[in-house]
């Protein structure tokens, strides 16, 4: 059988294959509440087959919001609203969910982006003030951000606790916590961002040292039984920035400190990265953080054909595929990989009559 669809265990999460749903923001919830379109999209990806789906990332405070669109998970509405999307989701299907918690630092109060996600004032309708390590704006003329206390960096760590708890009151099936993409505890971990001359910043350890408060807060919370995943911008892809060496050693920081997962993007930090963007382009990355932590490692990234997601699997570069645009464009692509590589798919019996036809010999089915 095809790697990418042997059973493989996420710690104690058993998973039937190696395809997972990657976080992917839809700027379309009110206050911070799912709604009817979070129903549809969740629906669509848990029908998908892949082995699990992580909802996109989520505010642990209304402040640490991307835009004033954004889900979040910080008081009883929003996660009223959550417990009756997730409900219905898994009455379709039993797949695991898993949640990304999020703080977006200094690159919160933006417009969503399809009205071309430039930041709104603090003093403009749907705008705030933003906060991060230090008083550096993500983009020249840019409102700066308010550098954080020692008492604002507990109230967000507090935040991260209180967002797991209310994870786990509605029954979602691990955590994701978001270090990546140039918010707020990347912001931490590179020099670009944090200029502070305390014990949180200057040196490696100093910028590691908040990031791990917060996974060592959300681990202590989290049962044995639930996963921790951690995603990380392996490089900025600016001088001066993060480079793979030191996500390396924070990824092996976040293992001893009971990280599940290690989930390797790059990028998102500074305005000025230059991404080679193409087939596979963040996969050495992976392969790195693999070689150097004990804990599973996810690769993402224009992953988009079955042979190339088994090829990674295949030379050890990873131990799971992370799809994002690609299943949005496709949301039955495990199906298609399942037939191009003769693997096995969840379906729900609703679906099956496609099969015989197109796909008599290809692949088999579990009957969702």
């Amino acid at each position: 059988m095809a790697m990418l669809f042997e059973p493989f265990d996420l710690g104690p999460l058993r998973l039937p294959n190696r395809i997972v749903v990657a976080p992917m923001c839809q700027y379309s919830a009110t206050d911070g509440q799912m709604g009817d379109w979070h129903f549809a999209h969740l629906s669509r990806l848990a029908l998908s087959g892949a082995a699990y789906v992580t909802i996109e990332a989520t505010a642990v405070l209304p402040e640490g919001r991307i835009s004033d669109r954004d889900v979040g998970l910080w008081d009883d509405a929003t996660q009223a609203a959550a417990a009756d999307v997730l409900r219905r989701v898994k009455a379709l299907a039993g797949v695991p969910m898993l949640v990304q918690l999020s703080h977006a630092g200094r690159k919160a109060s933006v417009d969503v982006p399809w009205a071309g996600g430039a930041q709104i004032a603090p003093d403009q309708p749907r705008g705030w003030q933003t906060v991060a390590p230090s008083a550096i704006a993500f983009h020249d003329g840019d409102a700066a951000p308010v550098e954080l206390t020692q008492e604002g960096m507990d109230r967000i760590r507090d935040a991260f606790l209180a967002s797991t708890r209310r994870a786990l009151a509605i029954g979602l099936d691990g955590i994701e916590i978001h270090a990546a993409h140039g918010y707020l505890l990347h912001q931490f971990l590179s020099p670009l961002s944090n200029r502070r001359s305390d014990s949180f910043g200057g040196s490696r350890e100093n910028r590691f040292r908040f990031p791990l408060q917060v996974i060592e807060a959300v681990r202590a919370e989290l049962p044995a039984d639930k996963p921790l995943v951690l995603r990380v911008s392996a490089t900025d892809w600016v001088d001066g920035g993060v480079l793979i060496e030191d996500t390396v050693a924070f990824a092996a920081a976040a293992a001893e400190r009971g990280c599940t997962a290690i989930h390797v993007s790059t990028g998102g930090l500074h305005p000025a990265q230059r991404i080679p963007v193409g087939p596979g382009y963040q996969v050495a990355f992976a392969r790195a953080v693999k070689q150097a932590v004990s804990v599973p490692v996810i690769a993402v990234g224009l992953i988009t054909e079955p042979a190339q997601a088994e090829t990674i699997l295949a030379a050890g570069d990873a131990d799971l595929i992370a799809l994002a645009r690609g299943i949005l464009y496709n949301p039955h692509w495990p199906w298609h990989a399942a037939a191009a590589l003769g693997g096995r798919v969840r379906a729900p019996d609703q679906y099956l009559r496609s099969q015989p036809r197109l796909y008599p010999d290809l692949f088999r089915v579990d009957h969702g």
